[in-house]
């Protein structure tokens, strides 16, 4: 048991990195469950509008946090070795690919909207309806663009260091901020004006500016470790982000294979019928997110205990740490699965407004996606343990080939072919992570993920 287990003081010590992360994700996840709840209430055709558009914000928030992840690679083992001039270029990396993003969401949002919108609701018998609310909402989600850029690298990088607390209490102000200005905006109380799925995404605008706005003053007052001075923004070390480039590349192919296939899927789910589909599903995946709320925690905690250690040039201790870590989740994975099956109380509560199809089809896909989480916790720790150590071509060349090559075309084949409901399409799809965590297993086996990058990086 000692060598599958760690000691106690090991799981508390990582449990509070991953804690406070996954705290400050539910609370972003009950508010959005709120919002949800509240524009559940304008009906189907809103609701389905506002999770359509948000598809178009996933796939920037994917990009953003993949673009984190590569540069907080880096970051998490500068910080062990204590090289702050190594901190501050995988912080430059984060804005600098960052911002490369807002160009072609800007061109989504504003310029080609519904006809990018309308990719998702291919044979959707309401597609005309839900694109006329779709689009009112992402006019306005374009604003979020670059605050949100700023607010994630600088949160991902305290993070990276350990330093949780801080960005949880802006994400509680935040939050907070959001869930109030729904209540005034959507239905117009005390005297606001009542907007619909406009008031929705006004809120979200505020809030996260407020959220950027108390992030750079934290940035300038404070200064910590990764802070560069306006005139170093250009000061580059070149063959530096080329290196987290040629790393954080398998990383970015990865994350956007998966997104890429998420929004295939989600428009073929779309397509076996109307307003109810579309919304039961993204009911669904909204309670969903109240107990995906593990991935976050434990792929932090698990790449900054052993980017730390790797950073530190202990690399039996790494190797140890990796069992431990792969243990641990599994156990975890257990107790979310059970937390799982809690969250189907509220789907009659939060989403009751909804027509019966939808609830049906909404507390089925959280029962379902609830029977996975063991095996979808142990995978992101495997991930996670990778990526620490800079294999990040382990996704790339297995989670992502199998992505390509197996699950689309099997999604597109049962969406041409067979007449079956959207979330047993779903359980069919979702069978081949099983594949994929034999793969992992056998992969990590081989330590391309033991190494210390701030050695082979300098």
């Amino acid at each position: 048991m000692k060598r599958l287990f760690g000691s106690g003081q090991f799981y508390r010590s990582a449990l509070a990195l991953a804690v406070p992360i996954m705290l400050q994700q539910l609370i972003q996840n009950m508010v959005s469950l709120v919002d949800n709840f509240m524009v559940s209430g304008l009906g189907d055709i809103s609701m389905s509008g506002v999770n359509v558009s948000g598809q178009v914000l996933f796939v920037f928030m994917v990009y953003v946090n993949t673009i984190c992840m590569s540069g907080g690679i880096f970051l998490t083992q500068y910080f062990g070795a204590k090289d702050f001039r190594g901190m501050q270029q995988a912080f430059l990396f984060k804005l600098g690919m960052g911002f490369a993003a807002v160009i072609p969401y800007f061109l989504v949002c504003v310029v080609f909207p519904r006809q990018v919108l309308s990719l998702m609701l291919i044979g959707n018998t309401d597609a005309v309806l839900i694109l006329d609310e779709a689009v009112k909402y992402i006019h306005i989600m374009f604003f979020i663009g670059i605050p949100m850029t700023v607010s994630m690298c600088i949160a991902s990088s305290l993070r990276e260091m350990g330093k949780v607390r801080f960005p949880l209490i802006v994400t509680i102000v935040a939050t907070l901020t959001n869930t109030v200005f729904n209540w005034l905006l959507i239905y117009g109380n005390l005297g606001f004006p009542a907007l619909g799925v406009r008031g929705a995404a006004y809120a979200t605008v505020i809030a996260r500016t407020l959220e950027f706005i108390i992030f750079m003053v934290f940035y300038l007052k404070e200064k910590p470790e990764f802070a560069v001075k306006i005139r170093d923004l250009l000061r580059i070390d070149r063959s530096l982000f080329k290196e987290i480039l040629k790393k954080g590349a398998f990383v970015l192919f990865c994350e956007m294979t998966w997104v890429f296939s998420e929004t295939i899927t989600t428009a073929i789910y779309n397509g076996r019928g109307g307003a109810d589909v579309v919304s039961g599903m993204a009911s669904g995946f909204a309670i969903a997110n109240l107990f995906f709320v593990a991935f976050g925690g434990i792929y932090t905690a698990t790449g900054v205990v052993i980017g730390k250690t790797l950073g530190e040039g202990k690399l039996e201790e790494a190797r140890a740490q990796k069992t431990w870590l792969l243990s641990g989740s599994a156990i975890f994975g257990l107790f979310m699965m059970l937390f799982g099956f809690v969250t189907t109380l509220l789907v009659p509560v939060v989403f009751g407004r909804l027509s019966d199809n939808a609830v049906t089809i909404c507390r089925q896909l959280v029962i379902l996606m609830s029977l996975f989480m063991p095996v979808w916790v142990y995978m992101n720790s495997q991930q996670a343990i990778a990526r620490a150590g800079g294999d990040t071509a382990m996704g790339a060349y297995t989670d992502a080939s199998i992505t390509i090559v197996i699950m689309i075309p099997m999604a597109v084949l049962l969406g041409i072919f067979t007449d079956i409901g959207p979330v047993i399409m779903y359980l069919y799809i979702k069978l081949l992570d099983f594949v994929k965590v034999v793969i992992f297993h056998i992969w990590l086996k081989k330590e391309r993920w033991l190494r210390n990058l701030t050695i082979s990086s300098n």
